[in-house]
């Protein structure tokens, strides 16, 4: 999918522009999620913010930023507040901007410069790892293989996608991402998430230009950006918490607000909602500064944002009752979109990694170290 751009709005922070056009993305993930289709006004909504190049490298029209820090605090910010708005939205925007950034770190002033074209004409790009075995192969300059939980299949333009050589470490590629004979959601059939359209597409027999070789061998793999790089989809989590978070207070009654029981639940939620989002801004701060224990860090993080969804949907439901479930309000749309993004593969590991991660030592930082 390309869009064409429009003029940049007189709003002069990506904070205040995201801001600036939630209503309409609440409003149409409402329509996308009852007619599960490509979110297409949505991501118009981007392009007409200007948010869909913000944070891709200054050679390709992203913006400049002070440092790595100020960055990861403004896409931070961004991320949740995208996911507030629309968790499916708020998971291509992140796939987006991941891409983006492999561009940034290890695209060629060529491969910029043509970034910076796409994004001109407003472009989508996305990030797919997942596969069924034996995996995508790159063999004789052509691709072999499908790509599986393929996020926006058929409706982005481009992915950087993974492929295993013939021979040594596999390598990022740029294929095209919006054929429509190459994309089957026929098994994307969800109760939430439903807009992202996460399906499977075929890469069988595409052919591959050097120029679509993002980086050298192994580059996606490299820690401790690999990693790390989970506090991205954390933000966006951690807006949907956020959002429901709201949700429960404009639900509750007078009758609610005066009984203490009911109180002390919305006090959970708030409490559970604000400690990942200390964790989530203290994820992005490590991974801007390449810190060694960021894996450790985002494992945890992971874990914290996990518990704090799970959390929060469970005190929604027992706070405003069956409001909570009822088709057409906007806490059971949360809900439903928030228990499928939370399902990120292998949380039990991630948490299980962390622990050994801080058993050998304080992850946290030797700058406050408890042991």
């Amino acid at each position: 999918m390309t869009l064409s751009r429009h003029p940049r709005s007189g709003i002069d922070t990506p904070i205040m522009r995201a801001e600036a056009i939630t209503p309409a993305l609440v409003a149409l993930g409402s329509r996308y999620d009852a007619a599960p289709v490509f979110p297409l006004e949505s991501m118009k909504a981007l392009v007409a913010a200007d948010i869909h190049r913000t944070f891709a490298p200054p050679e390709s029209g992203g913006a400049a930023f002070d440092d790595a820090a100020s960055r990861n605090q403004c896409l931070t910010t961004v991320l949740r507040i995208i996911g507030r708005a629309d968790l499916s939205v708020g998971r291509l925007y992140e796939g987006h901007v991941n891409a983006l950034a492999l561009f940034d770190w290890f695209g060629s002033p060529a491969q910029k410069a043509d970034l910076g074209q796409k994004l001109a004409q407003g472009a989508f790009y996305g990030v797919w790892a997942t596969e069924p075995q034996p995996g995508v192969q790159l063999c004789q300059s052509a691709l072999h293989g499908c790509k599986s939980f393929a996020t926006g299949a058929g409706g982005l333009a481009y992915a950087v996608i993974t492929a295993q050589p013939e021979q040594g470490e596999r390598r990022l590629v740029v294929v095209r991402a919006d054929e429509t004979a190459r994309t089957d959601l026929s098994q994307w059939r969800v109760r939430g998430m439903r807009a992202t359209g996460s399906g499977v597409y075929d890469l069988e027999g595409m052919a591959v230009d050097p120029s679509h070789l993002l980086g050298q061998p192994g580059d996606y793999d490299r820690e401790p950006r690999f990693t790390t790089g989970a506090w991205r989809f954390t933000a966006v989590q951690l807006g949907g918490i956020e959002a429901l978070l709201t949700e429960i207070r404009l639900a509750m009654s007078d009758a609610a607000r005066a009984d203490p029981l009911q109180r002390a639940k919305f006090a959970d939620a708030v409490a559970a909602t604000r400690t990942a989002y200390l964790w989530v801004r203290e994820c992005a701060l490590r991974a801007a500064h390449d810190d060694g224990d960021g894996p450790a860090f985002a494992r945890m993080t992971r874990g914290v944002v996990e518990r704090a969804g799970l959390d929060v949907m469970e005190l929604a439901a027992r706070i405003t009752g069956t409001r909570s479930a009822m088709d057409g309000q906007r806490i059971d749309k949360i809900i439903r979109d928030l228990s499928l993004y939370l399902r990120q593969g292998g949380p039990d590991y991630a948490r299980d990694q962390a622990a050994l991660a801080w058993l050998d030592h304080d992850a946290w930082g030797a700058e406050d170290a408890l042991w």
